[in-house]
């Protein structure tokens, strides 16, 4: 064992939920078999656009958790998951909902359910549980947070296109993608005391911006951006992080790859996005890149591929 390197001992603990594992700063270190299974392999929830999957620790094959539905996210706690749908039928079986999923129980409930032409965009959950924010209004214009006891709402921020909120770990600050009716497409930081709303980021002209995540330190804002290989069509999304202050602009990847929904291990040594194998002939599917909280080294964890994925999820596993 002494012999394997680093990233062939993650991918030995990603397939098999061994008790190996890496610290940050190089070296060894040992960890029980629950811990790496946690740390290194899951369980992950992967949104595919119209239904939920879960892969669970030691597995590389998912399972369907939810049949309908799009943008998971599981509490911080890992039990429940809210997810929404703006779909709707003819016949009014089917109308846009958020929804909560117990995954002890089983159980579904519904917070929020409205006529057709709602849409509701991809939830957030407050760090103590009992909230979850997400954009709605016909322009996608307010961010709400919803109490997931009761369903209640309350107006967080409104009157300016939002999309992909995450709550900071501390409860202090919601980062999202906005597009100022002045300065277009950035990514602001909302102080949720406060109301107040600031820019974080601008992009140059031409670049685009998606998935803002809080570091687990709520230091800095880590996002995907296609920034610096602007020539490619394809494979062009790395990831980006920069201070709250708007400083410190740091290109986290290097080399031309396509990154999204950048998610990180619940207990903040590792991140994780959906990404494109580099044998992807025709990269219509994506699969899961995992790596250090400090982007060095990165693996893949085998398994299936998910075509017209959205969001990725780390849950922390009950």
């Amino acid at each position: 064992m002494t012999g394997m390197n680093r990233r062939t001992l993650l991918r030995a603990a990603t397939l098999t939920g061994a008790a190996a594992a890496t610290g940050l700063a190089g070296g060894l270190v040992a960890a029980t078999s629950a811990a790496a299974a946690e740390a290194v392999n899951g369980p992950w929830l992967v949104s595919v656009g119209w239904g939920v999957l879960q892969v669970d620790p030691g597995r590389t094959t998912p399972r369907g958790l939810l049949d309908d539905g799009n943008h998971a996210k599981a509490s911080p706690d890992g039990r429940y998951v809210a997810w929404v749908n703006t779909a709707w039928s003819g016949d009014g079986t089917l109308l846009p909902y958020v929804a909560v999923y117990d995954r002890v129980t089983g159980q579904r409930r519904t917070l929020l359910a409205d006529p057709p032409g709602v849409l509701y965009g991809a939830p957030t959950w407050s760090p103590d549980g009992k909230e979850i924010a997400l954009v709605t209004g016909a322009q996608e214009d307010t961010l709400i947070a919803v109490d997931v006891a009761t369903g209640g709402t309350r107006v967080l921020v409104q009157g300016h296109s939002m999309r992909d909120p995450d709550w900071s770990r501390d409860g202090s600050m919601i980062v999202m993608q906005w597009r100022s009716r002045s300065e277009g497409l950035q990514l602001r930081v909302l102080e949720v005391a406060t109301g107040t709303v600031r820019r974080l980021y601008a992009p140059q002209a031409g670049e685009r911006i998606n998935s803002p995540v809080f570091t687990p330190d709520s230091q800095r804002v880590v996002f995907c951006t296609t920034r610096w290989y602007p020539d490619l069509p394809v494979n062009n999304q790395s990831l980006a992080s920069v201070r709250l202050g708007g400083t410190g602009l740091k290109q986290l990847t290097d080399e031309p790859r396509f990154y999204l929904s950048p998610v990180f291990s619940p207990d903040g040594r590792y991140c994780a996005a959906l990404s494109i194998p580099p044998e992807n002939e025709y990269p219509d599917g994506g699969n899961i890149i995992v790596s250090t909280s400090g982007f060095g080294e990165p693996w893949w964890v085998p398994g299936d591929e998910y075509d017209d994925s959205s969001r990725l999820d780390w849950a922390r596993a009950i």
